[in-house]
């Protein structure tokens, strides 16, 4: 039987971060990718995961410590062997490779977060996640990233405000001396404006 001691991984730019729960006690038999504990930041909480499979001897920390990457969290026994007591294995015969099948595939795509949509909101929380060092996948409905307000809402129904804006500024040129005649509106040629 091993026995490891688990420490906080990377978990970014932050120091001293808070543990805001402790998840597991000695004793308690975890599985790999379990989490042990909870830590928050002034921005966001995050779990940290058992690297491996075993019994937790020791716990090293409590509920309100700070903690840092490398603080030590606690110990755990594995049932796996250790890499020396393992017995060497035979290389198995040489395999041609197999052929790659070149049609339609389907994929599940692994990630530590999954963020849906990529407005203003999405798009800074996946970049912050990224920066965390978690795998991140960020979905949006749109081709192009910026969400509802900068794709649909927001941002193109400015294009026709500022031409109701220069509308109303020719109309008020009346009372200086210049005239226009009333709007003629090709409702396609606004819509593509709108769209650029």
């Amino acid at each position: 039987m091993a026995r490891e001691e688990v420490r906080v991984p990377d978990i970014g730019d932050f120091k001293e971060v808070e543990v805001i729960e402790v998840l597991v006690k000695p004793g308690d038999t975890v599985a790999k990718e379990q989490s042990l504990i909870t830590l928050e930041s002034d921005k966001a909480t995050m779990e940290i995961p058992s690297p491996g499979a075993g019994v937790v001897k020791e716990l090293n920390i409590k509920l309100g410590d700070k903690v840092s990457k490398g603080s030590a969290i606690l110990v755990l026994e594995s049932s796996e062997k250790s890499p020396s007591t393992e017995q060497p294995r035979q290389s198995p015969p040489a395999a041609s490779p197999a052929p790659v099948n070149r049609g339609a595939t389907s994929a599940d795509i692994e990630c530590d977060v999954a963020v849906l949509g990529a407005g203003v909101g999405g798009y800074s929380a996946a970049f912050r996640a990224a920066d965390l060092g978690l795998k991140v996948v960020l979905v949006e409905r749109y081709p192009t990233l910026g969400g509802v307000c900068l794709n649909v809402g927001c941002i193109p129904s400015k294009a026709l405000l500022h031409t109701a804006a220069i509308m109303d500024a020719a109309r008020e040129l009346g009372a200086h001396g210049v005239s226009y005649g009333e709007p003629k509106v090709d409702l396609d040629k606004l819509r593509a404006f709108k769209e650029k």
